[in-house]
Order: structure tokens, then sequence, then C-alpha cells
């Protein structure tokens, strides 16, 4: 075996590839996105088909046709998308798999990229299947072997849930060798168990619910869960927060029995060991009371009287990350041993100057949020959607984002609420193809009179600049139909379908007032490249510079590019600057010129 220094991530990929997988699928998300990116450039070398599919429940759809070959397949995304893919995983539970299928979906407590804090473990409560929780690099690559292995034994899917925390570290990890030849596969027909009829689900159904022994007494032999018996008081803990607590009793230098837990369902006979001995337990995972809950049933059997701290008792926070303070707090508590303090951030916070999230110095989104406002009014209605263009929030043009492609239904609905102001939503280009498309179908099907802004600076920017079906090349680098939004809106119902460049500042702002006074649905494309993929491409415009006729009027200031400051009165331009020239549009004096 081999060391390799491997983020979180990149070890997930490594256990794939040493797991023989042959079909891996995606939509580009934080914190999963690395996992793809780590084996799209080996896909020729290991035969490995790798894609970035159009939305996550493609993605797995994809993967399972994969499985229901014989062939080892993984889905990755991020918590969110498994809503977006719940519908084929829940059945998928019923049907069963043939190869080795995992679902791979990280978590993201505390919200660093995401709109809510979901635990995945509930999902996969909720569909019966087994779900790892790997705590560190090693474990993640490790639990990913097994996870294809445990897949094939119970012919089931597997969810593994990484968090945040493990997607993102990086630690040595020892690694073994990749399997480079693809097993033959063959799809099977066999319609009573892949027709998720009626009368072939009620049987399937009992089938997964008579497989629920076999995934424990699996679960029961995983290395993940450790039982290190001591004193009276215990610790139970699972993913990260096992790390976090073997740290904290070991600080604190205390007769503290503890159990880690890497696999759900947690197994029966460690656990029902360790509530036996023990009197008073605390119970730390993020992000939900799974663990916990389960702790509380085992106790009634076998010690009743079994004093649990956790969630549920306010000993641990149901919201947020946790880290070594908070357990070693916690456990400190429990053992009535001195607490550690938290170090104050209020000076910082006072030193340092606001940072807002902002777009970047010369994104395209900026300018064509500007013509938006200036067409609309700042009274008018802006439902937004997922994505990078989401950070101009303080630029008035944002009034909801609630979920991916949900802006063009959100502002439908507001239309058919009887509210009479001008609506005008934006969606990014990866999005529109997301869950865009049912949303803007629906708008002309049912007639609804608002305008729909298409962002399209060519890329999936903000997961870390991903090709999608618009950008005419695969996750892999081949070439491939580059699909035209335009078209695409047309074709589903459009009748206004206007391309513009939101650097053309004016005429931008002229066809967006068209598009705001079309009785019917119109459909805007601002279109211009993302300017970090601009730059990595070579393209360098001329900066400009701010002269003498600068009357410090402050309109340049207002339009929030970060390139732009205010000092002594004036306004000036610093080295940010990416030549888009939208500011010297804006000037009023005619105070901004490209540098000579």
């Amino acid at each position: 075996m081999a060391r390799e220094y491997l983020l979180g991530n990149a070890a997930i990929a490594r256990g794939i590839l040493e797991a023989g997988a042959s079909v891996v699928t995606s939509y580009p998300g934080t914190p999963a996105s690395e996992i793809v990116e780590t084996l799209a450039p080996l896909a020729e070398k290991y035969d490995l088909h790798v894609e970035w599919s159009v939305n996550e429940k493609a993605a797995l759809e994809v993967a399972i046709g994969a499985s229901w070959t014989g062939t080892r397949a993984a889905a990755v995304m991020k918590h969110v998308g498994l809503n977006v893919a719940a519908d084929p995983f829940m059945t998928l539970a019923y049907t069963g798999v043939r190869g080795g299928l995992v679902v791979i979906t990280s978590d993201d407590p505390f919200c660093h990229s995401s709109q809510n804090e979901q635990d995945s473990r509930r999902y996969a409560q909720f569909a019966c299947i087994p779900c790892l929780d790997p705590a560190d690099p090693q474990e993640a690559r490790d639990m990913t072997i097994y996870a294809f292995e445990l897949s094939e034994e119970l012919e089931l899917p597997v969810l593994l849930r990484p968090t945040t925390r493990v997607s993102h570290a990086r630690a040595d990890v020892d690694v073994g060798e990749i399997k480079k030849t693809r097993a033959k596969s063959e799809f099977l027909k066999n319609p009573v168990r892949w027709v998720a009829l009626p009368a072939h689900a009620r049987p399937r159904h009992s089938v997964l619910l008579e497989k629920q022994d076999e995934i424990k007494a699996s679960l029961e032999k995983s290395p993940w869960n450790r039982l290190v018996l001591r004193g009276e008081l215990g610790v139970i803990a699972s993913g990260i927060s096992g790390l976090y607590a073997e740290e904290a009793v070991k600080q604190l230098d205390a007769d503290i029995s503890i159990l880690r837990i890497g696999t759900f369902p947690p197994p029966d006979s460690l656990c029902s060991e360790f509530i036996r001995h023990v009197s008073k337990v605390m119970v730390i995972e993020e992000l939900e009371p799974v663990l916990e809950e389960y702790v509380e049933r085992a106790a009634r059997e076998h010690n009743p009287d079994l004093d649990i701290l956790g969630k549920r008792t306010g000993h641990i926070p149901r919201e947020g990350e946790l880290d070594s303070r908070i357990a070693r707090n916690a456990i400190a508590n429990m053992a009535d041993l001195p607490l550690v303090e938290s170090p104050s951030l209020r000076e910082a916070v006072e030193i340092l100057p606001r940072r807002p999230p902002a777009l970047c110095p010369g994104c395209g989104h900026r300018a064509a949020y500007y013509a938006m406002r200036e067409a609309f009014g700042k009274d008018a209605i802006f439902p937004s959607d997922i994505g990078c263009y989401t950070l101009a929030v303080d630029m008035g043009t944002i009034d909801t984002c609630l979920c991916m492609g949900a802006s063009i239904t959100l502002a439908s609905g507001i239309r058919f609420s009887g509210e009479e102001r001008d609506i005008c939503c934006s969606i990014g280009d990866s999005t529109f193809l997301h869950t865009g498309l049912p949303g803007l179908l629906n708008a002309a099907y049912n007639r609804a009179r608002i305008t729909i802004a298409i962002l399209d600076n060519s890329t999936t920017a903000m997961t870390g600049h991903q090709p999608h079906p618009g950008t005419g090349v695969t996750a892999s680098g081949d070439k491939t139909k580059a699909v035209s939004l335009a078209s695409l809106a047309k074709a589903l119902g459009a009748d206004f379908v206007e391309i513009v460049d939101p650097y053309d500042l004016y005429a931008t702002i002229e066809t967006f007032k068209r598009a705001r006074d079309y009785q019917g649905l119109s459909v805007v494309i601002a279109k211009q490249v993302c300017v970090i993929n601009e730059r990595r491409a070579g393209i360098r415009r001329k900066p400009f510079m701010v002269n003498e006729n600068c009357t410090g009027c402050r309109e340049c200031i207002e339009f929030g590019c970060p390139a732009i400051e205010f000092e002594e009165d004036r306004a000036r331009i610093n080295s940010l600057c990416t030549g888009c020239g939208v500011c010297a549009q804006i000037c009023p004096s005619e105070a901004i010129e490209v540098v000579k």
C-alpha cells in the first residue's frame, strides 16, 4: 500500500477507482464537486465514463441504468441535490441494484455554500438503506470501497455521507491498487423487478423490509464502529464528531467510555453493550438527532434509567457545525469538569472591515442587474435563483432565492396571485438547464406575464467552472453538442426571446424595457463569458482609469464593482479592473476612460 496526501473528495475519487467503478455521474455542487473533477482527467486512462449530468435526478438515473447491467456506478451530489434525485432514490430501494451503486451526498453543516443544513442520514432512514458516515479522508476512501462491496452483497444502493469538513480536509491516505479492467456487463430483462408497477412494488417493499436484519448484520462487522469501555459516564458520536469526542476525552483526561459510530443503522450489539455499561451518555452528531433517537429507543430495552444528553436536552446544538471546543465543553459539562472559554471575536469584528459577498470585477451579471434595475425600476419584483449571481443581493434586484430553478415558477405564482407590478426573474445558464426548463414551459403554457433573464456566463461558475450542455464540452473535455438557450426558450413557448451583451449597457437596458412592456412571457439572455474563464483563456482587455473630469457624484461607486474605490472626494479604479468598460458608460461626466 502507498500513501498519498489527499483532499477528502480526492480520497473518495480514489476509492471509486480502486473499487473498479465504470460509471460516475454528478451535477456540480459544493462541497462535492472535486470528486468528479478529480476523476474526469483520468476517464480515458481507466476506461471510465464520467459525466456532468444536467441535474441530480438525471445523474442518479444514469448510474442506476449502469448498475442494472452489473456495472459498478456512483452518483455524486450535495445534500440539496438529493432532494432533486429523491424520486428515483426512493423507488431504487425497492428495485435494488446489480452492480454496486453508491450515492455520495456531501452534507454542508453551517450552510457554507448552501441554502439549508439538511441531514442526508434521514434519507437513508426513509429509504431503509445503509448509510456510511466518514470522519476523515482515510475513512472516506475506505468506506467508498466498502460501500460498493456492501451494495452488491445486499443488492441495495448505499449512501455515503461526507460533510464539508471531511470533503475539504487534507490528510495522508493509505491507497491501494487501481482496477483498470472494466467488467463485462449485460442488462438482464426482469420486468417483475425493474418495472415498478404497483403489483411489482408491493412485494419488493416486503423484500426491502426483510433485508433490514441483513443490513444490520453486515454493518455489525464494520471496522468503523469502535467501543472503548471505561467509567460510567459515556460519549457516543458519529462521523467527524467522533474525532472531536475522542480528542476531548483525551484532553480532559477523564474516565469516560466512548463509542464511535460510522454506520447507519448503528450496530446493535456494540450499542447495547455500551448502553448497559454507562449511567449517563452524551450523544454528539451533526446535524439531526438520528443517533440520539436510536440511543433513546435502545435504552428503553437495555437501560431504562440511562440519562441521555444531546440535542434534545440542549447540550449539543441542532444547527451549524460542531467543533472540538463544543464537544469538549459538552463532555466537560456532563462530567462536572471546567469548561473552555470561547475566544472573543468582538475585537476582531470591530477592527476588520465588512466584506459582504460580491460579484467579481467585470462580471457580466452585475451589468445585467444594473440594466434590469434601470429598466424595471426599484419597485418591480425580482425573484432569483441559485448561483454566483445571487451574490448581487445588495443591488436590489434579488427578492427571492429558494432552490434550483425556482425563480421562474415563483415569479409565475407571484403574477397569478394578482400582483400587478412588473416582475423580472433571473436564472443562470447552468441552473436554467438544471431545472429551469420545466418552469419556463409552465410559464408559457399558463400564460404568465413575466420577464425571465437568463444570465449566461457559459459555465457553472459558483461550483468551480464546470461545463454544461450549453458549453459544447463534456466533463472529460471532449467536444459535444452545444445547446442553444435561445432555441430552447422559443421551443418551450416564449415568443419574445432576445440575446444581449450586458457590456453594451444601454442596448441591454432598452432590450429589458421592451421585455417589460411585452404583454406575455418574455426572455432576455444576457450573454457574457465568465470573466475568470476569460482570463484563464488569456483574454485581456485594457483597464480603465478616472480622469480629471470626475465630480465625485458616486454613480460609479453605486455600481458596486470592487475595482472602483472612492478617495478624497474622487473615484479611482484599482488594479482589479478587467476592462469591461461598463463604468465608463454609467459615468455622467465622461470621467472614465481606457488607460492609454
